[in-house]
């Protein structure tokens, strides 16, 4: 009996999501912001999202976010000049400064910062999309 329940372990762990997505904050990729999402049990329609912020090898620190509802799980990602980013999921806002790897005070709907992209959960991959830059004028 205990074989049987040893070997049937693997099934409640089927079909759960675990997946993450980076932003790279600079191009040695030393530098990055995490967002992992986790369902912790199978027949669980939440979603556990947490954020890792890293500046290798001086500091890595993470922070436990909301617990979603499965489906269109969406996590922006702002900057406020090179070192802090504030990241909102749902009505959730944390501001990270990537100096020290801390969380800072939560800002403002106006002080968010400009839009870098937004961190999506997909049905086998999670993936980072950067917003779309625009268009240079042309020369006249």
């Amino acid at each position: 009996m205990r074989k049987q329940l040893i070997l049937l372990t693997p099934l409640l762990l089927a079909g759960c999501i675990q997946q993450s997505a980076s932003y790279y904050v600079s191009d040695a990729r030393d530098h990055a912001i995490t967002v992992l999402a986790k369902q912790e049990y199978f027949w669980d329609d939440a979603i556990v999202l947490s954020l890792v912020a890293a500046r290798h090898p001086d500091c890595q620190r993470a922070f436990r976010l909301a617990k979603v509802p499965k489906g269109d799980v969406a996590v922006e990602l702002f900057s406020n000049g090179e070192s802090v980013f504030t990241v909102r999921s749902g009505t959730q806002v944390v501001q990270v400064d990537m100096q020290s790897c801390t969380q800072l005070p939560e800002p403002t709907q106006n002080a968010l910062g400009e839009a870098v992209g937004v961190f999506r959960v997909g049905d086998t991959k999670m993936g980072f999309e950067p917003v779309a830059k625009p268009a240079a004028a042309p020369a006249s």
